[in-house]
């Protein structure tokens, strides 16, 4: 970094500050990633940090730099959830009074988290549909109060105070890096592991990882400058932000090495692969990072690390339904079908017994008009015991005499079924 401009200093000295309060959480080895990548491939446990998540790194470190005069003011933020519950839990260490602002969309689970955390001293504001409403009102009711805004990733003390999970990297890990896999929302913490990596480790290839249904950061690469989505898939709740920070966009393009997008049937997978082998609960936005290592098999030498930052492990065990559903669909073990039966004897036989496969099995069966099933098809979902099922499938439906629609993960219908 150029003189006066922030660098690893910098974040070295958020590292102290936060050393007292924040854990230092574990660095573990993943082999069934390092088996699938080739290299040993290590997880950056965030998810086990105080509030489950690295953003209390970054609130934590902007509040409790704060003057008594500031403090007297509170603060307020917005946030999808887990940035909240860094600030409240900030807010009842330090004894500052606040208002966290999330959007409809964050899980409630979240929510009572934000509450508990703050132990009294924190006001809960739900409104609109996204975190960028969110941010909107925060920043109105900042406006009108005089409360510091807390803002969860376009600040330089949050990112400095994210970057201190790189720190931690370097000092824990056993041998040489080759790869961080940092996911991305705003940005802030990875361009805050960008500031220390490219000053103190300038050979470790950063990479940024950001849902394609909330690819904000790389829409911005494209038009050179932080551009607002038209849409956001609020389904990685943690990373979906519509517009990146104006601080964040030059660190990420000046000092990040590549952004990738996973969509969110890889990070369903790979959240059940988490919980299912290696015991880790995570939250969509943090099974983002090692969603994206199996991109990178080849890439990394075998006598080097990967390694992928667990940012959060805050989900509502409501969700998991709707995980397993998207991880089948991805791994092409679920499919959808429009069947129209007609009405005589044997139809519905002949679909069982000569359509489907030996381990085919119908899991959804419902008549698309409930009123009159002479005329309606029906809605058959059909999980497979292996992708390459599908294949003769398709084949014994053209077969059939009976007429047979596929309900593609891509149209307008398939939206319905999610």
């Amino acid at each position: 970094m150029t003189r006066g401009e922030p660098g690893a200093a910098e974040v070295e000295a958020a590292a102290l500050r936060l050393a007292p309060v924040v854990r230092r959480t574990e660095l573990e080895l993943s082999p069934r990633l390092s088996a699938a990548v080739g290299a040993p491939v290590r997880l950056k446990r965030e998810n086990r940090q105080i509030t489950r998540s690295y953003k209390v790194r970054g609130a934590y470190h902007l509040i409790s730099g704060l003057t008594e005069q500031d403090r007297s003011r509170g603060v307020v933020c917005a946030s999808a959830g887990n940035h909240g519950q860094g600030v409240a839990w900030s807010c009842a260490r330090l004894g500052i009074e606040g208002r966290v602002y999330v959007p409809g969309s964050t899980p409630r689970q979240k929510r009572q988290r934000i509450v508990a955390l703050g132990e009294g001293r924190v006001e809960l504001v739900v409104g609109g549909s996204t975190y960028d409403a969110a941010g909107v009102a925060a920043r109105a009711d900042a406006d009108r109060t005089g409360a510091v805004f807390v803002h969860p990733f376009d600040d330089l003390r949050t990112i400095l105070g994210q970057g201190t999970v790189a720190a931690e990297i370097s000092e824990q890990l056993p041998g040489p890096l080759h790869t961080v896999l940092a996911p991305v929302g705003g940005g802030g913490l990875v361009a805050g592991m960008a500031l220390w990596l490219r000053e103190r480790r300038p050979e470790v290839r950063i990479i940024g990882v950001e849902p394609s249904g909330a690819a904000s950061m790389t829409a911005a690469l494209a038009a050179g400058r932080p551009v607002a989505l038209d849409r956001v898939d609020t389904f990685v709740d943690g990373a979906a932000v519509g517009t990146v920070g104006q601080l964040t966009f030059p660190l990420v393009r000046d000092l990040v090495d590549e952004v990738v997008t996973v969509d969110a049937g890889a990070v369903s997978t790979e959240m059940l692969e988490l919980y299912q082998v290696e015991g880790i609960i995570a939250e969509p936005a943090g099974a983002l990072a090692s969603a994206a290592a199996r991109h990178l098999v080849g890439q990394v030498p075998g006598d080097q690390s990967l390694v992928c930052v667990v940012s959060g492990g805050n989900n509502d065990v409501s969700r998991y339904g709707e995980i397993l559903e998207r991880s089948l669909i991805h791994q092409g073990l679920r499919h959808y079908f429009l069947v129209s039966f007609p009405q005589e004897p044997g139809a519905l036989r002949h679909f069982l017994a000569d359509v489907l496969g030996a381990g085919d099995d119908i899991v959804v069966f419902e008549y698309v008009k409930k009123n009159n099933r002479e005329t309606g098809p029906a809605l058959v979902g059909i999980e497979l015991e292996s992708a390459a099922d599908l294949t003769g499938l398709l084949a014994r439906m053209e077969l059939s005499p009976l007429t047979i629609e596929q309900v593609s993960p891509g149209s307008p219908l398939f939206t319905f079924l999610m």
